[in-house]
């Protein structure tokens, strides 16, 4: 019995090295004569993958731009004006995708966005509508981080008409 115990432990424990959370492992023994440094195949593309814009269009004009206080960084609250009522899912979105939504400036520190928005339908009554400066300012605002604020200088906010910058 302890002749057949002794190599069905030792078997178990050498398979148990060669998979699950220790695959990568010291202990996985197809990487112990240099098996385990081969590259890994992968689906990416030699050219990276393909950067989608935002499709929305601009918003007409931007009123204002102004930072706000957190308490780990700062709010960005870009106030804007639009033609007619009706405007939704208005966003700030960086001009230059990143990857995973992150938010990077460019190499000379300015972080550049656009505001964007859905306009209302052309034969909706919201679009008949025009808007009025004292109510109907549309806001979008965008959270910074101390970390991403460290790496950015300025912040400049484009919209169809107009562009504002904002210092650090």
């Amino acid at each position: 019995m302890i002749r057949l115990t002794a190599p069905l432990l030792i078997s178990a424990l050498l398979l148990s090295g060669c998979g699950g959370r220790f695959s990568d492992s010291g202990l996985n023994p197809f990487g112990w004569f240099g098996g385990g440094n081969a590259p890994r195949p992968t689906l990416e593309p030699d050219e990276g993958y393909d950067s989608v814009a935002d499709a929305r269009p601009a918003i007409p004009q931007i009123t204002g731009a102004a930072w706000q206080p957190l308490g780990e960084g700062r709010l960005l609250v870009v106030t804007a004006m639009a033609p007619t009522k009706g405007y939704s899912l208005v966003e700030l979105v960086t001009t230059r995708p990143s990857p995973g939504g992150r938010i990077l400036p460019d190499p000379d520190g300015v972080l550049r966005l656009r505001m964007v928005g859905v306009p209302p339908l052309p034969d909706s009554p919201a679009a008949r509508m025009p808007a009025r400066p004292e109510t109907d300012l549309i806001t979008a605002a965008m959270a910074l981080s101390s970390i991403q604020l460290a790496r950015i200088t300025a912040v400049e906010i484009a919209s169809a008409s107009n562009v504002v910058t904002l210092r650090r």
